[in-house]
């Protein structure tokens, strides 16, 4: 599905090498981006951001104007995977993981543009459906055809791909539902983080491997994670700062500031740089470039890690 003339030139801001990544060989190789999805993906990407701030469902609406709408990512009788962060068995006011509104708003605009089905999957820090139950997305999902939740916590529901060039990782065991699923749409929460300083969307890509231990202590963390951006890269990432943990991220309880805002994109680095600029992290006035892994992630070209570059449209709803 293409767009009109004048939003593809409204979108046609470079993201450099970034680019070559998302249309090359290594997400061919992997499958990690569908055929039917993989040229409206190339149609609509680059660094621009769209910042809505106000209530959720609303917020979203709007933030994917900018884009065509859902439809410019779901197709009909697709399969969707949305990652939101359910880590913790917290209630939604810590700020921990993904407000379940806006889980749900995702889904419900996924389906609406034709899926034939919505997945909610993440290998949480609690078996089973703790940190779903407890966070109240099962709830918030309660009832809606054609919308199922998957904890992912055995390495059976785990397939290993190499990563390409990876120097902290050579390969890594991602789960099979990526490639089965047309269309991954990343739905990460703000939130500080003891080891990375903060947790956006490319940490949030770690709820999609076997084994997270490895990367916190068996290679370098920051360079791990950028590089597993390298060969996971969602269609859409859409950052949860309706609740944004300043600090005691990324368990909670901490201290939370009620934003009410969504940071909206198609390339993955960009929403993090953003997202940086959102409050004071661990009490710091961070940068992007002062955040490791998005570093990292900037010099092996995953995005646009210079917020001079990247194209933000901000709307109040």
């Amino acid at each position: 599905m293409g767009i009109d003339r004048s939003r593809r030139d409204f979108l046609k801001v470079s993201i450099g090498s970034a680019g070559c990544l998302a249309a090359g060989g290594i997400f061919q190789s992997t499958k990690l981006i569908a055929q039917d999805s993989a040229s409206t993906s190339k149609d609509i990407s680059g660094s621009s951001l769209s910042v809505v701030q106000g209530e959720t469902g609303k917020a979203l609406v709007k933030a994917l104007e900018m884009y065509g709408g859902m439809r410019a990512f779901v197709r009909a009788g697709q399969t969707v995977l949305l990652k939101p962060n359910m880590s913790f068995p917290n209630p939604k006011t810590w700020g921990s993981d993904t407000s379940p509104d806006l889980v749900k708003a995702v889904a419900l605009e996924a389906l609406g543009a034709g899926a034939a089905r919505v997945i909610v999957a993440d290998n949480t820090m609690r078996r089973d459906m703790e940190s779903f139950n407890r966070s109240g997305l099962t709830e918030a999902l309660a009832g809606i055809d054609k919308v199922k939740i998957l904890p992912i916590q055995e390495e059976s529901l785990f397939t290993e791909i190499p990563v390409p060039n990876g120097s902290a990782l050579k390969s890594v065991k991602i789960a099979k539902l990526i490639q089965k699923a047309d269309v991954l749409i990343n739905l990460p929460c703000a939130k500080s983080h003891s080891a990375t300083d903060v947790s956006f969307g490319l940490k949030n890509l770690m709820g999609l491997i076997w084994d997270r231990g490895y990367l916190h202590t068996g290679t370098d963390l920051h360079t791990a994670i950028a590089e597993l951006a390298t060969v996971i890269r969602p269609q859409l990432t859409i950052l949860d700062a309706s609740r944004a943990l300043l600090m005691g991220g990324p368990t909670g309880p901490g201290k939370v500031q009620d934003l009410n805002i969504l940071v909206v994109g198609t390339d993955p680095l960009a929403v993090d740089a953003y997202a940086t600029t959102l409050g004071n992290w661990n009490n710091r006035s961070i940068r992007p470039a002062m955040v490791r892994h998005l570093a990292a992630a900037s010099r092996i070209g995953v995005g646009e890690i210079d917020l001079e570059k990247i194209r933000i449209v901000k709307a109040t709803v």
